[in-house]
């Protein structure tokens, strides 16, 4: 089962981060000013993960990364770079089976 962490960073923003159930972060968010902003993020992707078309497939110099976006074409996910399509491919499909029904935790 995946799990939202949520957290402060450097800067003191609340951002969020999605792990799958084997511990590897499959999806990071921006910079929120509040942990209730950064909670609404977090509804947000799971209402969007289940739908392929929320994700934009990327690729560049440095390899292959997805957005998740909401309707608005917004960004409230950013994957890490894979080295593959087919691995970049496989990021997506464990943010739509884990975003849904991951727990929340707070992470200091």
């Amino acid at each position: 089962m995946g799990t939202f962490e949520i957290f402060l960073d450097k800067a003191k923003d609340h951002r969020f981060r999605l792990k799958a159930g084997n511990g590897k972060i499959i999806l990071a968010s921006e910079g929120y000013s509040t942990r209730a902003d950064a909670e609404e993020g977090i509804e947000v992707v799971q209402k969007l993960a289940p739908d392929a078309m929320n994700y934009e497939r990327k690729r560049s110099d440095a390899g292959h990364s997805f957005t998740l976006q909401a309707y608005n074409g917004e960004v409230v996910g950013t994957s890490e770079v894979y080295t593959s399509t087919a691995a970049r491919d496989k990021g997506i499909e464990a943010v739509k089976h884990e975003a849904p029904d991951a727990e929340i935790v707070f992470v200091k």
